[in-house]
């Protein structure tokens, strides 16, 4: 099969469970997709988890990176099959930059995702309080929708957080930039910034979790952008 597809990072504490509901919409769409299990050891390994899932998938792929999947397919995004980045509300990081220390981030106030994480000194991993986390990951999607995906949420290692990208992808794929304009964990004048980088750019009047308050809206977007290329 050679028609093209769409290869979905996540972020964060997630899983490939949290794309569920925009691979069902994807499927509605006739449009097949692929989401990446990443390990969230560190930056580099979670490019090549990457970079093994768009082999394994064959074809022509429009990669998806959500908030730090951001980070992973600007690292990842030069292998053969992607035609165009899709960054949602995510870290399009430049030469030199990780999630935690950004050129357009400084000087800008910090969320309050600092406060909602803990660190475990002893195994170096990194979880989310669950309160403060469901608050500002998930504002604006259903009760029930929040409750499952907090259950679900895992650690991670601090070194993600360090991580540096080798290559820049962005600077010769094309790139979707989606700013979330609510977003309570990556600032929005942030992103409006990292959107700059970007070949285009749009703005949502959502949180940070596009993929769960509104999966249908988030799928019309990734077909529009890989019909482009069938």
């Amino acid at each position: 099969m050679t028609a093209p597809g769409a290869v979905l990072v996540h972020g964060l504490w997630h899983g490939a469970w949290c794309w569920d509901a925009v691979r069902s919409a994807l499927d509605e769409l006739e449009v097949d997709s692929v989401a990446v299990e990443l390990p969230l050891t560190d930056l580099a390994a979670d490019a090549r988890a990457t970079r093994d899932a768009l082999r394994a998938f064959g074809r022509p792929a429009v990669l998806v990176g959500h908030s730090y999947g951001g980070a992973v397919i600007t690292a990842a995004g030069l292998h053969a099959s992607v035609r165009e980045l899709l960054y949602l509300a995510a870290f399009a990081l430049d030469a030199g930059e990780s999630v935690s220390r950004t050129g357009p981030g400084r000087g800008l106030p910090d969320t309050r995702l600092g406060e909602a994480m803990r660190l475990d000194e002893q195994t170096g991993e990194v979880t989310l309080d669950p309160v403060a986390g469901r608050g500002l990951l998930y504002g604006d999607v259903p009760d029930d929708v929040a409750a499952a995906a907090v259950a679900r949420l895992r650690p991670v290692s601090r070194m993600v957080f360090r991580g540096v990208p080798d290559e820049i992808a962005w600077r010769k794929i094309p790139s979707t930039y989606v700013v979330c304009t609510r977003d309570e964990v990556i600032n929005p004048e942030l992103q409006r910034a990292l959107a700059r980088r970007a070949t285009r750019g749009l703005e949502w009047p959502c949180g940070h979790s596009p993929a769960a308050s509104r999966p249908e809206a988030v799928a019309r977007l990734i077909a529009e952008r890989v019909r482009l290329y069938g």
